[in-house]
C-alpha cells in the first residue's frame, strides 16, 4: 500500500508536469522575440558588469549610455536569430547566449591584468597566451576555467540528447531569409547610430572606446573591421603625386656620406616611464638616473604611443614601419594579420637594402611571441636572437621574466656578427606586468609609497624596483658602446604605460597614451628635444643624421607639415602594404628575409656513452636545446653551453644526433650538424 501510493502519485504528476512544460515552451515560442529582446538586456548587462567589475558601474553606464547599451542588445539579439534555424531551439539558445557570456567573462579577466579590452586579434594570440599563462594565471584559476567549460558543454550535450524540439511547422528559406533581411539592415543602424554620436567608428582610445560604446560593439568592430579600407582617392596618379612631393622636397636636403654611416641601435624599453612622472608617486630616490642622465644631455621628449597598458607590437609596428595603427581596425595586431603573409618596408630592409647595414633583432623573450620570428622576416631583418638562443640564468623575483642584462653581450655580439655599420634593434622584458598585490622584496633597493592603498604601493613598489634595473640596463648599453671605437647613435623608448590603473590626470604629461623617449650618440649630435608620434620617431632619428632613404619614412620626413599629411599617409600605406603597390612601380621592392635565428652556429662535437646517460659535448648550447636521434625528439637534459644529457637507452651505435634550438610549438629555430654515434 505504501509503496503504490508514491508510485500513483508519481505517475499522476508526470503528464502534468509535462503539460506544464509543454504549454511553457508554446508560450516561449509564441512571443520568443520580446523573450529574446528581455535576454539580450541581460546577458548585456552582465557582460557590462563583468567587465567593469562592477554592478553599479554597469548600472551607471546604462544610464548614461542608454542608446550604446540597447545597440549592443541589438547585436546579442540579431545573433539569437540563428535559433529559428534549428529544432533544438533550447540548445542553440543557450549555446549562442553561452559564448557571449564567456567572452564578457574572458574580456573581465583581462581587465584584471593588464588596460587594453579584449578583441578578435587576442584569438589570434591564444598560443602566445598559453606560452606565458603562468605570468598572468595560477593553476587554480586555470582549473577553475577548465572546470566550467566542461560543465557547460557536458550541459548542452545533455540539452542535445534529452532536450525538447521545436514541434511547429516552420519555413526554412522563408525564416533565412528573414534573419538575412534583419541582419543586412544591422550596419545601415549602425551608420544612423555613428552619425548620432550614439557610436563611434574608430576608437582613438580602445579602453575608452569599449568603455563608453560596450563590449560587445567594440569586439564585434574587432571582428569585421580588420585591415585597410580603401579610398576613394586611392589610384596611381594619387600615388604618383605623393611620391613626386616627396622626391622634390627631398632634393633640398643633403645625406650622410656612406663612409661615415653610424651604428643606430632601437632599444624598446617594455612598460617603462619615468616615475617622476607619476603625480601621486614618492621613491626614496630616483629609480632611473641613467634615463635622467640621457634626457639632460642628449635630444628627449614625449613619445605618442598607440596602446596603453598592453599591445606591445602595434607600437613596435609603428616605430619599424613608420606606418599608423589609427588606420587598422579595433584592437589589430598587423603582425597577425597582414605581416602574416606579406613583406613590409621597415627600417630593417630601408636601411640593408639601401645602405648594406647589418640588421639585427635582440628580445630575451619568445621568438614566436606575437609572431615576431614570422614578422621580423617580412620587415626585412638578417639575424633575430631570442630567448631560445640565450643563455638566460637571471630572473625577475617573480620568476616570471628573464633580467635584461643578458642583452648587453648579446647586442655586441650581434654588432660583432656583421662588417659595416649595424642596426639593432633591442627588446626589453623586465619590466613586464602582472604586479604583485603582497610585498615581494624584502629589502628593496627603492622604497615606494604614495597610492594610499597596501597592495598597490606593493605593485608600485615592485615595478619600480624593476624600472631601476633596466635603468642599470641602459648605463650598462651605454657604457659598453662608448667603449667601441665605432659611430653609434642609441634611441630608447617606453611602449606603453604599465597596467597599473594609471588615467590621465595622474600623469604630468595629461595622457596615458603619452611614454617618454631619449637618445646618445657619440658624435655631437646637438640636442633638440621634441615631443613626437611613434611612427615619426625614427624618420627624425634617421633625420638627424643625414639619412633620407625609404618610401614611409622620407614622407615622414618632408611632409608631416603639410595639410594633407594624415589623408596621404594612409594612401601611402594602403598602397604598400594592400594596394597596387603604385610607390614601388608594382613590385615588392623590400621583399622578405631569410631570417637567420640566433648569431653562432649551434655545433654537436662527440657523444659519449655511460652507465646512466648519453652525454654530448659541443658549443652555443641553451635550455632550449633538444636532442634529435635520428630526427626523432629525445627527452633532454640542459647541464651549460657545452653540455646536454640524454638516457643511455636513447640511442644505439649507428645513430644519427642533432641538436634543434626550439621555439613554442616545437618550432624549430636552430639546428647542428649531424653527428654520428659511434
Amino acid at each position: 500500500m505504501f509503496t503504490k501510493k508514491p508510485i500513483i502519485t508519481k505517475n499522476l504528476d508526470r503528464p502534468e508536469k509535462r503539460n506544464k512544460d509543454h504549454r511553457m515552451i508554446i508560450i516561449f515560442n509564441k512571443f520568443s522575440p520580446l523573450f529574446h529582446a528581455l535576454i539580450s538586456c541581460l546577458i548585456c548587462f552582465f557582460i557590462e558588469a563583468v567587465s567593469r567589475h562592477s554592478i553599479f558601474k554597469a548600472i551607471s553606464y546604462v544610464h548614461l549610455h542608454t542608446w550604446a547599451f540597447l545597440y549592443n542588445s541589438l547585436i546579442i539579439f540579431s545573433t539569437l536569430l540563428v535559433v529559428y534555424l534549428f529544432k533544438r531551439r533550447i540548445l542553440v539558445r543557450i549555446l549562442i547566449s553561452g559564448v557571449w557570456c564567456f567572452l564578457g567573462i574572458v574580456n573581465g579577466c583581462l581587465l584584471l591584468q593588464r588596460v587594453t579590452p579584449f578583441s578578435y586579434t587576442d584569438l589570434k594570440l591564444i598560443n602566445d597566451l598559453f606560452t606565458m599563462k603562468s605570468n598572468y594565471f595560477s593553476d587554480l584559476q586555470e582549473i577553475i576555467v577548465i572546470f566550467v567549460v566542461l560543465l557547460f558543454l557536458a550541459f548542452c550535450i545533455f540539452l542535445w540528447k534529452k532536450g525538447p524540439k521545436y514541434e511547429g511547422k516552420s519555413h526554412p528559406i522563408l525564416t533565412l531569409a528573414l534573419i538575412l533581411s534583419s541582419w543586412f539592415w544591422l550596419p545601415a543602424v549602425t551608420n544612423a547610430a555613428i552619425h548620432q554620436n550614439i557610436l563611434s567608428g574608430y576608437f582613438t582610445n580602445i579602453a575608452k572606446g569599449y568603455e563608453n560604446y560596450g563590449f560587445v560593439y567594440g569586439f564585434s568592430t574587432s571582428v569585421v573591421g580588420r585591415g585597410m579600407k580603401k579610398s576613394t582617392d586611392y589610384s596611381e596618379e594619387t600615388i604618383a603625386s605623393i611620391e613626386n612631393k616627396v622626391e622634390h622636397k627631398a632634393k633640398k636636403t643633403k645625406s650622410v656620406l656612406k663612409e661615415e654611416l653610424p651604428n643606430i641601435i632601437v632599444v624598446l624599453l617594455e612598460s617603462f616611464i619615468d616615475p617622476s612622472e607619476v603625480k601621486f608617486l614618492n621613491c626614496s630616490k630616483n629609480p632611473v638616473p641613467n634615463f635622467t642622465k640621457l634626457t639632460k644631455n642628449y635630444t628627449s621628449g614625449y613619445l605618442k604611443v598607440p596602446v596603453v597598458g598592453a599591445g606591445t607590437a602595434n607600437t613596435e609596428f609603428e616605430i619599424l614601419t613608420g606606418m599608423n595603427m589609427k588606420f587598422f581596425g579595433t584592437g589589430e595586431y598587423p603582425y597577425k594579420t597582414v605581416l602574416q603573409n606579406n613583406p613590409c618596408e621597415s627600417i630593417a630592409g630601408v636601411l640593408n637594402k639601401n645602405l648594406n647595414y647589418g640588421t639585427h633583432v635582440v628580445h630575451n623573450n619568445g621568438g614566436n611571441f606575437y609572431s615576431r620570428a614570422n614578422a621580423f622576416s617580412k620587415m626585412g631583418f638578417d639575424t633575430f636572437t631570442s630567448k631560445e638562443l640565450m643563455n638566460i640564468t637571471e630572473f625577475t623575483p617573480l620568476g616570471t621574466w628573464a633580467t635584461d642584462n643578458i642583452l648587453v653581450p648579446e647586442v655586441k655580439k650581434a654588432m660583432d656578427a656583421t662588417k659595416g655599420p649595424d642596426f639593432v634593434y633591442t627588446i626589453t622584458v623586465q619590466g613586464h606586468g602582472a604586479y604583485p598585490t603582497e610585498k615581494v622584496i624584502e629589502n628593496p633597493e627603492i622604497i615606494v609609497h604614495g597610492t594610499g592603498k597596501e597592495a598597490m604601493d606593493n605593485q608600485w613598489e615592485y615595478y619600480v624596483n624593476q624600472l631601476h634595473e633596466v635603468d642599470k640596463f641602459i648605463g650598462d648599453l651605454i657604457n659598453d658602446l662608448s667603449k667601441r671605437d665605432e659611430k653609434t647613435m642609441v634611441v630608447f623608448f617606453g611602449d606603453h604605460l604599465p597596467s597599473l590603473e594609471l588615467t590621465a590626470k595622474d600623469m604630468k604629461s595629461g595622457g596615458i597614451y603619452k611614454t617618454r623617449y631619449a637618445t646618445w650618440n657619440n658624435f655631437g649630435l646637438k640636442k633638440e628635444d621634441k615631443d613626437t608620434t611613434s611612427y615619426q620617431l625614427l624618420a627624425d632619428t634617421l633625420n638627424s643624421i643625414g639619412i633620407h632613404e625609404g618610401t614611409m619614412f622620407q614622407y615622414q620626413q618632408f611632409c608631416k607639415e603639410d595639410e594633407d599629411y594624415i589623408k596621404n599617409m594612409e594612401l601611402l600605406q594602403y598602397d604598400m602594404l594592400y594596394g597596387e603597390k603604385y610607390a614601388y612601380h608594382g613590385e615588392d621592392a623590400y621583399p622578405a628575409s631569410d631570417l637567420v635565428m640566433g648569431i653562432d652556429e649551434v655545433r654537436l662535437k662527440d657523444a659519449l656513452k655511460t652507465d646512466t646517460s648519453i652525454v654530448l659535448i659541443g658549443e652555443n648550447f641553451t635550455p632550449w636545446s633538444k636532442v634529435y636521434v635520428n630526427n626523432t625528439k629525445i627527452k633532454t637534459q640542459y647541464v651549460n653551453d657545452t653540455c646536454l644529457t640524454i638516457s643511455n637507452e636513447s640511442a644505439k651505435l649507428g645513430d644519427t644526433l642533432t641538436v634543434k634550438v626550439l621555439g613554442s610549438s616545437n618550432t624549430v629555430f636552430r639546428t647542428s650538424n649531424e653527428y654520428f654515434f659511434s
